[in-house]
Parts: C-alpha cells; sequence; structure tokens
C-alpha cells in the first residue's frame, strides 16, 4: 500500500491532524467578522439594486424597441 492510501484509512490520524491544523488559524476578531459582513451586505444589496434598475432599464428599452417595430 503507498502512504497515501495509509494515511487515508487512519480517521482519528485525520481528526488530530485537522484539530492541530485549525489550532494554526488566526481567526478574525469579533469586530473584524461584524465589519466583513455588513460589507458584504451593503454590496449584495448595492448589486441587487443596480441588477433591478439595469433589469427595469433593458426592459423599458425592449418594449419601447417592439412599439417602434410593430
Amino acid at each position: 500500500m503507498t502512504e497515501t492510501t495509509k494515511k487515508g484509512l487512519n480517521p482519528i490520524k485525520y481528526l488530530k491532524e485537522a484539530k492541530e491544523e485549525l489550532g494554526k488559524v488566526t481567526w478574525p476578531s469579533k469586530k473584524d467578522t461584524i465589519r466583513y459582513s455588513v460589507i458584504v451586505v451593503c454590496v449584495t444589496a448595492g448589486m441587487a439594486v443596480f441588477f433591478t434598475v439595469l433589469d427595469w432599464a433593458l426592459t423599458l428599452g425592449l418594449d419601447k424597441l417592439v412599439a417602434v417595430t410593430q
């Protein structure tokens, strides 16, 4: 068996190594998490407004184009 296969067959070792790696992670502070969440919500809302206006404008333009061709 290859070493990769042996490593994949030991879930206890995998969980220990995963816990070790999670200990090395630098987690963001509560303040940073809130700030990033607010940014994501604002950007998402801004994009929703942008695409709503774009859809409205394109629909209006298409309606005018159809009206002209009839």
